[in-house]
């Protein structure tokens, strides 16, 4: 007969179960969308559920939450901070709204370069595997005037193959359709003309 195991011991919590628990125990505060915390939030709960969380898988927990996105935009869009039971509790100064703003703007900032430049690595196997395709050159000769590796090629071009695999099942679906706009009803005409235009 195989027993329940028992939950893991404070010590043991990892951010994500350590998140499961706040949820239960403060769902004011922990469920549903990202607020705000009160400053020394920590304290709180060590007060509130002694025993249930250690300072390290708190804080490990604390450090992930606050540092999420979602919680960065519930900073910058508010204007007070909540304690365990969901209550305002005291105001979300200017300077802190404005590194919220800051790391938003920064992230963003990451986000569109790495898009960028998977775009242009793209680009580039994209335009290797055209040359290629079309070259009379060897390998070797191949990869000296494009500066790749010789070793790399065979990865590259597969790479690229793939993708170009991927963009033609795109071009090949049918695009989502879009909703048709209906003119809005008006009152149903009459059956039968006004008397006098019979």
């Amino acid at each position: 007969m195989s027993s329940i195991p028992p939950p893991p011991a404070a010590s043991e919590l990892t951010p994500a179960a350590c998140a499961q628990q706040l949820k239960q125990l403060f769902p004011a505060l922990f469920a549903g969308a990202p607020k705000p915390l009160k400053l020394r939030i920590q304290a709180d709960i060590q007060e509130r559920a002694p025993g249930v969380f250690t300072k390290q898988a708190l804080s490990a927990f604390l450090r992930r939450h606050t540092g999420s996105t979602s919680y960065l935009i519930a900073v910058s869009k508010a204007s007070h901070r909540f304690d365990l039971d969901g209550a305002p509790a005291g105001e979300l100064s200017e300077e802190h709204r404005q590194v919220a703003v800051e790391e938003l703007q920064r992230r963003r900032a990451n986000n569109e370069s790495r898009r960028e430049l998977e775009d242009q690595q793209r680009r580039n196997r994209a335009t290797l595997l055209h040359d290629f395709e079309r070259t009379t050159l060897t390998p070797a000769n191949f990869c000296a005037l494009k500066g790749v590796a010789v070793e790399e090629l065979d990865g590259l071009l597969a790479i690229a193959r793939e993708e170009r695999e991927q963009r033609s099942q795109q071009a090949l679906q049918p695009p989502p359709r879009a909703e048709r706009q209906r003119p809005p009803r008006g009152p149903r005409e009459r059956a039968t003309p006004p008397a006098g235009r019979r």
